[in-house]
């Protein structure tokens, strides 16, 4: 199928409604043989290493809860040296670059609001000349997501929302998309000042877990925002959350902080918890 057919029928599709029900279909327990035949045809088509999971494919009794596993311990080593921001996730790069006049480049001339994508346009202000990385997370992935840095945790904002395809097609060519689709936003105080940080959903992402509250997306809640009186520390590569299937993390810096590793670009596949950036001393805001 190429883009511009899946494109129109993407437009057709209850988007929302798929991604119920697929999320639904994951959660169900159903007989070991089938589910355990389903997940191995699933990893073959999608070459998951599954050597680094956790637990070996009998230990999980529904898709969902192969598809969210973790990794054996030790796996992801985080980047040690005191300098380094480290990748927040597994997965490729889609952008990455600097803020400019409130937007993040999204695709060849497609740019997103930083105002909309964080549904708080005084939040947005703090960024203003920052840097940001998108990073895509393929069906092949682990899908849980980390802290880039050591910090606390101060709040965060849900904002449901439409739920189109992250892929290459779709990135492309729907305008302001990662604004526009249903994400999980957290708040984190720093060494390195404000940090936003945006899970997005998409189609057949049926829902969003936070690791640090007991706040699940996409179960029929309005949008939130919440700011913690007291808050949650969490350590560099502290796990913040998981997709219940794949999709796309943005990482928000503020002006002067960080200086990216020069072998970003897009489709550069990433680790969690290797290099992407430099933390850099005394930066402007």
């Amino acid at each position: 199928m190429n883009d511009a057919t899946f494109m129109t029928l993407m437009k057709l599709v209850p988007k929302s409604a798929l991604s119920s029900l697929v999320g639904h279909a994951t959660r169900l327990p159903v007989p070991a043989p089938l589910h355990q035949a389903v997940m191995r045809v699933f990893a073959r088509q999608y070459r998951v290493a599954l050597d680094e999971a956790e637990g070996p494919i009998e230990q999980y009794a529904t898709f969902g809860q192969f598809f969210t596993r973790k990794l054996k311990p030790g796996l992801r080593p985080i980047d040690p040296a005191p300098d380094a921001v480290v990748s927040p996730c597994d997965g490729a790069i889609s952008q990455v670059g600097t803020i400019d006049r409130g937007r993040c480049l999204q695709a060849k001339g497609i740019w997103f609001p930083v105002d909309k994508l964080l549904g708080d346009a005084r939040r947005a202000l703090d960024f203003e000349g920052g840097h940001f990385a998108t990073i895509y997370l393929s069906p092949r992935d682990y899908h849980r997501f980390h802290s880039p840095l050591e910090g606390r945790i101060t709040g965060y904002s849900y904002l449901p929302g439409a739920f189109w395809p992250v892929n290459k097609a779709s990135v492309g060519s729907v305008d302001a998309l990662f604004a526009i689709n249903e994400r999980l936003v957290t708040f984190l105080d720093t060494p390195l000042g404000q940090v936003a940080y945006v899970a997005v959903g998409a189609t057949c992402v049926s829902r969003i877990h936070a690791a640090y509250d007991g706040i699940v997306t996409h179960t029929g809640q309005g949008a939130k925002a919440h700011t913690y009186e007291r808050p949650i520390p969490i350590e560099r590569g502290g796990e913040i959350g998981m997709f219940e299937m794949g999709s796309t993390v943005i990482v928000l810096f503020q002006k002067g902080r960080i200086a990216w590793e020069p072998s970003l670009a897009p489709d550069v596949p990433v680790r969690l918890g290797q290099r992407l950036a430099t933390r850099l001393v005394g930066g402007t805001t």
